[in-house]
């Protein structure tokens, strides 16, 4: 992952879902290649980063993650301000955590830039066996609604990667054409390399901790 310390753009993503769908894992597999069987329940906001490479560019995707409860909601408009990707994670064995996908989309819309990128996420595709949310629902879904869409297993490292690739790939495409404004906070360019000092130095920041 290097020290993410030259890049040409940060992307912020946001992770979106209930509580228990998996998204504190996806993160940890993208960004440090970790999974914790024991993972609890988010309290707060803590984000993680990544550098990555898209046609020549440097790009640090700025990851954030979430509670899914919903005593924590007042921390979540501030949540989406300047995101310009997200994934919107279910669990492929519990129907209701799809179910509320259609409520998140809303807030996510509600409270985020209108050209975000947003990939739709059936998590833990390895409990293939017990699952209760059809991959053809889900994708015909994420397809009316013009989502993105990708099953993904945290667990066996299963399109962690290319989920997170594909968004940031999509959103690489906006920004360069524009249609995601330049100037944000999160698709900026960067007129020079960062030095030690870069309040982007550290790999892993968290902050609203109770």
């Amino acid at each position: 992952m290097g020290t993410d310390l030259a890049y040409n753009f940060v992307f912020k993503v946001v992770l979106i879902g209930e509580s228990g769908v998996g998204k504190s894992n996806l993160l940890s597999r993208f960004t440090k290649n970790e999974f914790n069987h024991d993972s609890r329940t988010t309290i707060g906001v803590e984000f993680s980063t990544r550098s990555i490479q898209v046609d020549n560019i440097t790009i640090k995707a700025q990851i954030w993650d979430t509670a899914g409860l919903e005593r924590y909601r007042a921390i979540t408009s501030a949540y989406y301000r300047g995101a310009v990707g997200a994934l919107l994670v279910y669990d492929i064995t519990k129907h209701l955590t799809y179910e509320n996908v259609e409520r998140w989309l809303k807030e996510l819309y509600d409270h985020a830039d209108p050209h975000i990128v947003v990939m739709l996420v059936g998590n833990k595709s390895d409990l293939g066996n017990v699952r209760t949310v059809p991959t053809e629902e889900a994708k015909d879904f994420a397809e009316a609604k013009g989502l993105l869409f990708m099953e993904t297993s945290a667990l066996e490292s299963t399109n962690v990667e290319s989920a997170f690739l594909e968004v940031l790939t999509e959103i690489h495409k906006k920004v360069a054409s524009k249609e995601v404004t330049r100037g944000s906070i999160s698709a900026v360019t960067l007129g020079q390399t960062l030095g030690p000092t870069s309040e982007f130095k550290e790999e892993r920041q968290s902050c609203c901790k109770s």
